[in-house]
């Protein structure tokens, strides 16, 4: 899991799903488990 500052260049990845929880954006990735970000 990395906290990046923008998650553009994750969200272009296949099977990259954008996902907000508890007022925070993470990108979550079931194809590629290694592909995991939070922002915020």
């Amino acid at each position: 899991m990395k906290v990046r500052n923008s998650l553009r260049a994750l969200k272009k990845i296949p099977g990259a799903q954008i996902v907000r929880r508890r007022g925070r954006t993470f990108v979550i990735n079931k194809k590629d488990p290694r592909m995991k970000a939070r922002q915020g």
